[in-house]
């Protein structure tokens, strides 16, 4: 009788992961210079991800304790995101004693009883698969909610990441031996061969710690690359840099050899880690600057070098308290250049809690978009302002932009012309402005017409008067002014008690227009982009 029973559980399991894996929206997808594309139609796709962790200690995906599967994977399309960086680690396919737990042995293995009790009342059917088998069954609902996935092999042990001195940072660490990661690459992207929801592999999140060398960086990556492609060349194959994922500048003088062509995607990450507040509110111009630059030298300069590649901003992301300063401005000055390189990406994170998370029991999530209980949105404000980068707003079919959207950054609106009236507006609807040149005039595209200065604290107007001589004048290169009457300097802002666009005496800049050396005032209600667009 009870081999008629396991037989029986083993058919209806069986059953239930080819009812899951059945539905796929997702077409195979490739790379076109720094695009990636449908490989079918040659449109491009956009990556547009929140990440998931699976990779913790018990190896569940975050939140099944607390609401049904399809429950989350609806919130994650619900807020326009069509992908999940979902994680997994190594151990989980390379050692059976982690990979044949099943989620019962793993919850008891941890003491976790108020999560056994959650899933049993919230996702009962996956108490007896294999940790596994519930990751084959996430990545399957993904793909019948229509959403993609990139399988991102974070750590190997299970624990939460990311230290130095874990034991999961480099080649050759306690816990991260080369021909065993192998293995595991090998293991993945064969088991989602037939899952077209599945799109690409990340070899590696996050290398780091004393170990880490561009040698060896080449000589693993490269090998990883190759492992991955020759077991399933269906994926696009993304490669993360050194310094936790914040460093490929090595590129410029030594290219990246694998045996493939067009599936390479390399990965960066962007935080404010170890910024203080106080360099944030005493120079959040020049901060800023610093920033910009960093991340053009250290990797976006792929997607404009002879020899161009997608780059996928594969984590970011800040407190959603809103209680961290330096976070509140990075997260503005990051918008505005992840707008204008228009590049795919991956917010950190989904999660508003964690079954377990370095000791502690259903630790909360400050970084994710869902609050503690997984029934709302943390802060919907933040989301919102994701919009433009949900966009496609550049492909291939124009070498150059055709025209531009003024992206307002910290309230993610764009501007609009409503009735002569200047307004911010949902960027789907951004009118349509010419390309800048700094010092002269800001044009409409297509049409008559300039953005002209009609004084302090007063609404800019659209007319056939072309005077007004738009400069950057700040080293964020997010200031837009030009002169009034009286030969002064005025701002383009956005006026925080009501949201009226005016323009006003510049904050932190001088009269000579350049930075103040420390500004204890925000500038950023000041900061506006022109995103290049051709679609």
């Amino acid at each position: 009788m009870m081999t008629n029973k396991m037989n029986h559980h083993a058919i209806l399991m069986a059953l239930f992961l080819l009812q899951v894996v059945a539905f796929s929206n997702s077409a195979q997808l490739s790379t076109n210079s720094r695009w990636i594309v449908d490989s079918a139609t040659g449109k491009r796709v956009k990556l547009t991800c929140v990440n998931w962790p699976s990779h913790l200690e018990p190896m569940i995906a975050e939140g099944l304790e607390k609401k049904p599967i399809n429950d989350i994977i609806q919130k994650i399309s619900g807020n326009g995101f069509n992908c999940v960086r979902f994680t997994w680690p190594t151990f989980m396919f390379t050692r059976p004693d982690y990979g044949n737990l099943k989620v019962f042995e793993s919850l008891d293995k941890y003491n976790l009883s108020a999560a056994k009790v959650g899933i049993s009342k919230n996702n009962p059917q996956i108490l007896n698969m294999t940790v596994v088998e519930l990751h084959k069954t996430v990545v399957g609902e993904l793909g019948k909610n229509k959403v993609m996935v990139v399988l991102d092999n974070h750590v190997s042990r299970p624990t939460w990441c990311c230290d130095g001195n874990d034991g999961n940072g480099f080649f050759g660490d306690a816990y991260f031996e080369p021909k065993e990661w192998l293995q595991g690459l090998t293991a993945v992207a064969t088991t989602y061969k037939g899952f077209p929801q599945v799109v690409g592999m990340s070899l590696r999140n996050e290398l780091r710690g004393g170990r880490q060398n561009e040698p060896n960086w080449y000589k693993y990556m490269q090998e990883g690359a190759n492992t991955i492609h020759a077991q399933n060349p269906d994926l696009l194959v993304i490669v993360s840099g050194l310094n936790a994922d914040t460093n490929l500048g090595y590129l410029r003088s030594k290219a990246f050899n694998v045996n493939f062509t067009n599936k390479l995607v390399f990965e960066a990450h962007w935080y404010t880690f170890g910024i203080p507040d106080k360099a944030w509110t005493a120079q959040t111009n020049n901060l800023c600057a610093t920033q910009t630059k960093r991340a053009r030298d250290d990797y976006l300069f792929l997607t404009s070098a002879k020899n161009s590649f997608p780059v996928f901003m594969g984590e970011f992301g800040i407190d959603e308290r809103g209680l961290n300063v330096a976070d509140n401005r990075y997260i503005t000055c990051f918008l505005a250049v992840v707008a204008e390189f228009d590049v795919d990406w991956a917010l950190w994170s989904l999660q508003g809690s964690y079954i377990l998370r370095q000791g502690i029991v259903n630790h909360d999530e400050y970084y994710g978009i869902l609050d503690i209980d997984w029934d709302r949105l943390r802060s919907p404000a933040f989301v919102s302002r994701l919009q433009i980068i949900q966009q496609i707003n550049q492909d291939f079919t124009s070498k150059k932009p055709t025209y531009y959207k003024i992206f307002h950054p910290l309230s993610g609106q764009c501007v609009q012309i409503v009735k002569n009236e200047i307004v911010l507006a949902s960027c789907n609807n951004a009118s349509r402005w010419d390309q800048h040149l700094d010092g002269s005039p800001i044009k409409l595209e297509g049409a008559a017409g300039c953005l002209g200065v009609a004084g302090d604290g007063v609404s800019p107007r659209v007319s056939m008067d072309c005077s007004s001589k738009w400069k950057i004048v700040s080293s964020s290169g997010l200031h837009l002014a030009a002169q009034d009457g009286k030969g002064e300097y005025l701002c383009l802002e956005v006026n925080v008690s009501d949201s009226r666009i005016v323009t006003k005496k510049c904050l932190c800049v001088g009269k000579n227009l350049s930075d103040f050396r420390t500004c204890a005032g925000n500038p950023q209600s000041q900061w506006f982009k022109l995103v290049p667009a051709n679609v």
